[in-house]
């Protein structure tokens, strides 16, 4: 796939066309977009502590994760609508960010490593301490990462 003829095509599409007229509806988005990631970290934070054992240590760890787990997903498809939205008022511009690509990496690494990794790993039932603490620590560098990465797109 040619990705510069992709954010071309983005640049051009109605959402960029709506989203550079109507800056309230941009504003808007962007406003679901930040609550969006305040849900994917909480649930990142928490769940990792509770697999290190700082944070409700009296809850099942299936339970908290589960809990976790749901607010990821949700939060996550409302992180990759509203992006996708956002991205497409200034498209060119990100094609040629590097810290754009970072954090598109950053996200294909994290969700590989949720679904792909962590929730496999724990919801077998025996998964041992370490294992746990580090999946949870990675976890939390992973998206740390994104976000870090997200917020210096401004600065590039």
């Amino acid at each position: 796939m040619d990705l510069l003829a992709f954010f071309n095509w983005l640049d051009a599409s109605f959402l960029a066309r709506m989203s550079k007229a109507y800056g309230g509806v941009f504003a808007v988005v962007q406003m679901f977009h930040l609550l969006a990631l305040v849900l994917l970290g909480g649930a990142v934070v928490a769940g990792a502590l509770r697999m290190l054992g700082v944070l409700l240590r009296d809850v099942p760890r299936a339970l908290v994760l589960a809990g976790t787990w749901r607010v990821f997903d949700v939060a996550l498809v409302l992180i990759v609508i509203s992006g996708i939205f956002m991205s497409s008022a200034v498209a060119m511009k990100l094609y040629y960010n590097e810290m754009f690509w970072v954090k598109m990496a950053g996200l294909l690494v994290g969700m590989v490593f949720m679904y792909g990794i962590e929730r496999p790993l724990l919801r077998r039932p025996q998964s041992g301490a370490w294992p746990t603490r580090l999946v949870a620590c990675a976890s939390l560098a992973t998206w740390f990462t994104v976000a870090a990465a997200g917020r210096w797109i401004g600065f590039s």
